[in-house]
């Protein structure tokens, strides 16, 4: 018996006029990496400056989903902006652990704890 890909879904919420929440769920590999690059990048497009990504329902990143968060994270950055995970399950959470992303993207335990570091970063 085949087993059945796991397809991402990508709910996108506009908190604020420059925060986006992307609730993600599937896994996030190089099948679906490029689905999400394109969420990311319509955001961006419409202005958005503060990516919230809401990881909990990610059972499984591999380097193709962590290049998407390290290249929005850059892109953003530089506006400036921000990117924050969301409560990623353990197998993600060592993943991002392990190659460093989590030093570089913030994590947080809640998107009310993610939007009191967006709003932390403004007062700074």
């Amino acid at each position: 018996m085949s087993m059945a890909p796991n397809p991402l879904s990508v709910e996108v919420s506009v908190v604020r006029e420059d925060v986006a929440l992307f609730t993600v769920q599937g896994d996030l590999d190089a099948d679906t990496a490029t689905e999400f690059q394109h969420h990311l990048a319509n955001q961006l497009h419409h202005g958005r400056r503060h990516f919230l990504l809401d990881l909990s329902a990610v059972p499984f990143m591999d380097s193709s989903g962590m290049n998407i968060v390290l290249r929005i994270y850059q892109e953003v950055r530089e506006l400036p902006g921000s990117v924050h995970i969301i409560s990623p399950v353990p197998a993600v959470r060592r993943v991002l652990d392990l190659t460093g992303v989590s030093i570089t993207v913030p994590v947080s335990q809640s998107t009310e704890e993610a939007l009191e570091r967006v709003d932390g970063a403004h007062r700074t």
